[in-house]
Formats: structure tokens, sequence, C-alpha cells
């Protein structure tokens, strides 16, 4: 699995990802001076104290500033491109798995940030749902065991996986 230099799983990001989240980064950030001023609007109203107008904008500012400090990270820490060809499963790819109870069903996603969610039809999994931990360097033809969040033991076999193209 490939990491950054601080240890953290590295984020292959498509340019349309990156370009859809820097956008979002900078109308968060051109969005600040209108928080701040809603917050003084609502200062001047009077008594803190029972201003719900106020506490609500603070709110607001403090998960906007949350959301910038997340992106600018996440956008800071991740590779724009192609995610690398692996002969293991790794963040990035796309993977495509049956559940041993039933061959016949297999299941398609990539495994990879909810960031990439919004810009890709493929049901993305996070590597650290149980599910993603236990293919995470499987390979093709592997079968690997997770439990579910109901704390049944499912099996699954890895059928096939590829880069993320998108």
């Amino acid at each position: 699995m490939s990491t950054t230099d601080n240890g953290a799983p590295t984020t292959w990001l498509s340019q349309d990802a990156y370009d859809r989240l820097q956008a979002e980064l900078n109308e968060l950030i051109a969005n600040r001076p209108a928080i701040a001023a809603e917050i003084n609007a609502r200062r001047e109203e009077g008594d803190l104290r029972e201003n719900g107008g106020y506490h609500a904008a603070r709110e607001e500012q403090g998960k906007q500033e949350g959301r910038i400090r997340y992106l600018q990270e996440f956008l800071r820490t991740a590779h724009v491109g192609e995610a690398p060809k692996a002969d293991k499963v790794v963040p990035g790819t796309v993977v495509t798995i049956y559940f041993d109870d039933d061959p016949d069903d297999t299941e398609t996603f990539l495994l990879g940030s909810r960031e990439i969610a919004a810009t890709t039809d493929v049901t993305v999994y996070s590597p650290e749902s149980a599910l993603g931990k236990a293919i995470l360097g499987a390979r093709t033809g592997q079968t690997v065991t997770y439990t579910a969040p109901s704390g049944a033991d499912i099996k699954v076999t890895v059928v096939k996986f590829e880069p993320f193209g998108g």
C-alpha cells in the first residue's frame, strides 16, 4: 500500500475530482468574510447568551473552518492522475468480488476516499471499512473474511481489480 510521508494512505484523485474539491475549497475560503459579517451582525443584536442566530452563525463558521482544514490537508497529500498498477488490491483500485455464499452475485466498487464518490458512478468503499481492511493486499482469486457490522463473518473472493481511471 502506498503511503504519504506521514504514514497516511495515499489517495489517488482524477484531475476532475481534484478540480472539484479545489473549487469547493476556494468557495469556502471566499465565503469567510460573509460568515464573519453574519457573526458581527448577530453579535450587535444584544445578549449573546440568548442569541440563537449568533450561536448558529458561529457553529456554521466552525463547520466551514473544519472542512477548509480537511480539504487543504487532503488536497496537499493527494496524488493527481491515474493510480499505479499494482499486483494486489490497494487504495485507488476498482475491485470486483463475489460473496462466497453466492458466487454468481458479484459486486464492483472503488476502494478509496469518500471524496471521490461524487465524481464517479462506481460505489466507493473506504480502505478503513471492514471490507476495505479485509481486501487490502489481496490478490485475484484470494478469499478473505471480514466481520460485518451485524457481527456476521462474511467471506468474499477477489475476482479482479484494476486501477481507477475516473
